[in-house]
């Protein structure tokens, strides 16, 4: 048996739209596709992207923590994959 959804699923958007050198935002981890097709997503399709979402931010501030012995240089790179 499905649980009904009562509420919508909000976007995921931070207002940052900004890209990494992967084509992920930096604001809300969404790939190209999952930002200009959200509107057309159905509800389980959103909660879908929204944990990947969540799994990518947290790949990142793995990668962050893990390269504070960078150097800055390529410190910033690894900033930006995720």
């Amino acid at each position: 048996m499905e649980q009904i959804e009562i509420f919508e699923i909000p976007s995921p958007c931070k207002g940052i739209c900004e890209v990494n050198n992967r084509g992920y935002c930096k604001g809300c981890y969404r790939s190209r596709d999952e930002r200009f097709t959200w509107g057309q997503l159905t509800d389980q399709q959103k909660r879908a992207v929204v944990i990947l979402c969540q799994q990518r931010y947290q790949r990142y501030l793995k990668k962050k923590t893990s390269s504070n012995t960078a150097t800055k240089g390529n410190k910033e790179q690894q900033q930006l994959d995720f």
